[in-house]
């Protein structure tokens, strides 16, 4: 359980930098931005104590390998074994992703936090996208289209593996919420899963859905974690965001909905991902996910 001492909640911070798609940088500034853009005020605010802030890197050693795949995967076994740390010490982890490759590893982490034997994990997955895409079904190559499917044990074991994410997610583990703009071949894939589907309506009006998921997730797993892509938002709330959708919901409609489902003892971990540091002069990105955390820390103190 985390350490809730005199109202004050203990907290990691797992940071991921590394950007895993081909043909783009190695770094994204994402995660920086969103640890130095207030975060630790709001936190303190909040009555929340920040125990350690890690970022995964590379060993030195490591450095000297090469492979776009390959040293995301070294990356992702770093934060996965920051997070379970996090978790066994009594900690709720916070991960800043660059992207949400950075799915696997944060599973990884949560799995790997029992004692002796890894864990049941669920996942809730807020994102305008499925993510469900394997490299025989995409239709962009995007290593940030694949990552629930990888999850699931569908594609690039080596990698989850690698990782550290010893046994797949079972699809009936999962539960989509705001998805609403799928491949053809991934709905296909969706489909013939097990998976369950909180809707953008179910968020925006706090339907009896959100209950019902929360539920189901804790009476099958030992824990839950809920990721955040923050193209699930409407656009004009993430203003530089390369994969924008409309028909999303508004950053305070999701805030409401995290702390509901944060109230939940068995969510351990929360992370967000692919904020825009572009074309977004005001900040409103990141406003949106400060919004969010916000509501991830009222939920997990109101238990």
């Amino acid at each position: 359980m985390y350490s809730i001492i005199m109202n004050t909640l203990r907290v990691g911070i797992a940071k991921l930098i590394h950007d895993g798609n081909f043909g783009r940088k190695e770094f994204d500034e994402g995660p920086d931005v969103m640890e130095n853009g207030g975060l630790y005020p709001l936190l303190e605010s909040l009555g929340v104590t920040v125990t350690e802030t890690k970022t995964a890197k590379l060993t030195p050693e490591e450095e000297r390998q090469y492979g776009t795949i390959n040293r995301f995967g070294l990356a992702g076994h770093h934060l996965a074994e920051i997070v379970s740390t996090q978790i066994r010490q009594g900690n709720f982890s916070l991960g800043l992703l660059s992207n949400c490759v950075g799915l696997t590893p944060m599973l990884a982490g949560v799995q790997l936090a029992g004692e002796g034997r890894p864990l049941k994990v669920g996942l809730v997955y807020f994102d305008a996208h499925g993510d469900m895409n394997t490299p025989e079904t995409t239709m962009s190559m995007m290593m940030g289209g694949m990552p629930v499917a990888i999850s699931c044990g569908l594609c690039l074991n080596r990698l989850r593996h690698q990782i550290g994410l010893e046994i797949p997610l079972p699809s009936k583990y999962v539960t989509f919420a705001g998805v609403r703009d799928t491949d053809p071949l991934e709905q296909e894939i969706i489909d013939n899963s097990n998976a369950e589907l909180i809707s953008v309506k179910d968020i925006a009006q706090l339907t009896s859905n959100i209950d019902e998921q929360m539920a189901r997730l804790s009476g099958l797993c030992d824990h839950i974690y809920i990721h955040v892509d923050t193209d699930v938002l409407n656009p004009d709330e993430v203003p530089g965001h390369n994969t924008q959708v409309e028909g999303g919901v508004t950053s305070r409609e999701l805030a409401d909905c995290l702390e509901k489902m944060f109230k939940y003892p068995k969510t351990r971990a929360f992370g967000v991902a692919s904020l825009p540091t572009s074309g977004d002069p005001e900040r409103l990105a990141l406003k949106a996910v400060y919004r969010m955390i916000e509501g991830v820390i009222k939920g997990v103190k109101a238990r």
